[in-house]
């Protein structure tokens, strides 16, 4: 990215932020034992009038890079706190999911943000999972409190892109996770491919031998979902149940969800029997 880009892209940006210009979008979560909604992740997108549908690989760095970071993430958690209240006046009970960033998470006062914006909006913390990846969790040293804290006040903790880096295992046994988000890569070819078949299944099976819940990531056929589901992975995420959704298109969603999963889902595990 160029100098004269990057403060075209920032000034654009801080003007978005500023003026609430920005929106969430929201990916349901399901869980494979019962169909269920469980929570929805929460997902910034900004579409700027000169540089059209700017993606978050490319906007989030630069409010890293620029001090932003803070900015967003309390607007981001305003939002979505927001929505989980109208939600609920509309019975829909589920949970919410943010990706922090990495300097959030290592600023000092960052947990003091967190609690403050569960107590402001009257969220409970048990509806809070924050999500992390594997680099943003470096180094563990500096981070054990932090964390720890977070989970003390129930606030769920998920390592993401599991099996991407190379010290995944050593930071699932130091820091406190209490949900492990298989990668895509390794959902992709599972249903045709044994190697990576076993390597989901060890990652299933890791998570319950700590006491934490697997996600799959990335389930966008319904062979996929089955698979999952046979190898008791707890909770699924992606395109075949649903892709990134409006705030009001939820209810709608959940509706036809609840059908499919009695129509197409449930047959599989009756087989099984579950």
């Amino acid at each position: 990215m160029t100098e004269t880009v990057e403060l075209g892209l920032l000034d654009g940006f801080e003007r978005a932020l500023i003026n609430d210009r920005l929106h969430l979008v929201y990916q349901p979560k399901i869980c494979l034992k019962t169909g269920k909604l469980v929570r929805v992740e929460a997902l910034v997108r900004w579409d700027d009038p000169e540089f059209g549908q700017v993606p978050p690989s490319r906007f989030v760095p630069l409010a890293e890079r620029h001090g932003l970071i803070d900015p967003l993430t309390r607007w981001g958690m305003d939002a979505a706190f927001h929505q989980w209240h109208r939600w609920r006046a509309d019975g829909i009970d589920c949970g919410l999911a943010f990706n922090i960033s990495a300097i959030s998470l290592k600023a000092l006062d960052f947990p003091d943000l967190v609690e403050a914006k569960c107590e402001e909006h009257l969220v409970p913390p048990g509806m809070l999972v924050l999500e992390l990846t594997e680099s943003a969790t470096q180094p563990l040293a500096n981070l054990l409190d932090t964390l720890t804290r977070f989970r003390i006040k129930g606030i769920g903790l998920a390592i993401d892109d599991f099996g991407t880096g190379y010290s995944s295992l050593m930071q699932l046994r130091q820091l406190p996770f209490s949900e492990l988000k298989i990668d895509r890569f390794f959902i992709n070819d599972a249903v045709e491919n044994a190697d990576s078949r076993a390597i989901v299944k060890a990652m299933i099976d890791l998570a319950h031998a700590l006491g934490i819940s697997a996600t799959a990531e990335g389930v966008e056929t319904s062979a996929q979902l089955r698979l999952m589901s046979e190898m008791d992975c707890d909770i699924a995420q992606g395109y075949r149940i649903a892709r990134p959704l409006e705030p009001d298109a939820l209810p709608e969603w959940l509706d036809a969800w609840q059908r499919d999963w009695e129509q197409n889902c449930t047959p599989s595990r009756q087989a099984l029997g579950r």
